[in-house]
């Protein structure tokens, strides 16, 4: 750092931005391919993830782990369910909610999707080595469990997302 700046640190936001948009330069060709936006990505990625859940995901709990606000998750849902990749329906034990579920063809494009992100962290873990990338996965975590608000994990906790797909 230059003498006329008070910082001492490097900008740590920005660098892991910087991280996350190369990655993306390797993922972002094949879910053009598969024609997905990242947002549509993050949801299918969080739905396959939670495929075995019978009841579906309520909406909130897409929002947190995909990082999309509610009237963003809203638009791109609206987009996903009239391409056919995932359903909504109101939640069986409380009505006011919503909760989504990958179709078969939202599911199919994740298996198809997976495989190409699978070989680009098998070569990212070839090109930085098993125990760089494994020390890498537990710095994030770390860092993310050292700046996360107190109570963040709280699951009752759901955003005002418009849930009436009409």
């Amino acid at each position: 750092m230059s003498d006329d700046t008070p910082f001492i640190h490097r900008n740590l936001p920005r660098l892991l931005l910087e991280a996350r948009e190369a990655v993306m330069l390797h993922t972002r060709p094949s879910l053009r391919e598969h024609g997905l936006s990242d947002q549509q990505w993050r949801v299918l990625r969080v739905l396959g993830e939670h495929a075995h859940v019978p009841g579906g995901v309520e909406t909130g709990r897409v929002a947190r782990e995909a990082f999309l606000l509610g009237p963003s998750l809203t638009g791109v849902l609206t987009r996903m369910e009239r391409d056919g990749l995932i359903s909504r329906s109101r939640c069986e034990q409380d009505a006011r909610r919503t909760v989504v579920r990958a179709t078969p063809a939202g599911l199919k494009r994740v298996k198809s999707l997976s495989n190409t992100i699978e070989a680009h962290y098998a070569w990212m873990e070839q090109r930085l080595g098993k125990d760089r990338l494994a020390q890498l996965y537990v710095l994030l975590d770390e860092v993310i469990a050292l700046e996360a608000p107190a109570g963040a994990d709280d699951e009752d906790v759901d955003e005002d997302i418009e849930e009436d797909p009409a």
